[in-house]
């Protein structure tokens, strides 16, 4: 009976230990569910590639003694689904590049990834709200896989700090996630590169292709 006690004594402070660290991490699965874009998809018939970097991305780090992790993959695999089915008559989905180069009929291949993905708690802010900034490259190649060119654009996004940080990170990165997806359907009709797609061309490399829907790379600070 003693040495049970003892191993209870033993044991207590480890699980008290555990149980705090627990409390201390903070997960994340982002989700938009965006809107139905009032527009008319181009004429195109594309390849969307979503492949593993881009389906399995998450976020991690360490900030204030908490460990956070935002797994930004299936909310990503929705978003981009979601925005170039808004944007073209005919998108064929593929999991890697390979499969995507051995489909016929195409006019271009898009590859979608994350370049950088940050976030600013209420702490950082000091206005009670919570912001996140996306980054985004979305390669476009010819058919046969050849690079033509990348578009760029980043998203942004904040919410209240209001329901526990977990739901506010949350928030402002559906915000963020949001933003990117309204800024890619509004400004690609406008480019070079739509321009040939709808005249029913294989993309190729011209010099106005190029889409920079926006250069600010840093975190807004706005109430």
């Amino acid at each position: 009976m003693r040495q049970s006690l003892n191993l209870f004594r033993v044991l207590l402070p480890a699980a008290l230990l555990s149980g705090l660290a627990a409390c201390g991490a903070v997960q994340v699965k982002p989700e938009p569910a965006l809107p139905r874009a009032l527009l008319q998809p181009l004429p195109a018939r594309v390849a969307l590639v979503l492949d593993s970097s881009l389906r399995g991305y998450r976020h991690e780090e360490t900030r204030y003694g908490s460990d956070w992790a935002v797994d930004l993959g299936a909310g990503h695999v929705k978003m981009m689904e979601s925005m170039f089915g808004a944007s073209f008559s005919d998108v064929a989905r593929f999991d890697s590049l390979d499969q995507a180069q051995a489909a016929l009929g195409l006019q271009a291949i898009f590859v979608p990834g994350i370049e950088q993905y940050s976030f600013a708690t209420a702490r950082d802010t000091s206005g009670g709200y919570w912001a996140t900034t996306i980054r985004y490259r979305i390669a476009v190649l010819t058919p046969d896989g050849t690079p033509v060119d990348a578009l760029t654009l980043t998203g942004y996004g904040s919410a209240r700090d209001d329901g526990g940080k977990g739901a506010a990170l949350s928030n402002s990165s559906v915000a963020a996630m949001r933003d990117a997806a309204a800024k890619f359907l509004v400004q690609l009709p406008r480019q070079g590169l739509a321009a040939q797609l709808k005249a029913g061309e294989i993309v190729k490399v011209t010099d106005s292709i190029a889409l920079a829907v926006d250069a600010i790379e840093v975190v807004p600070i706005e109430p």
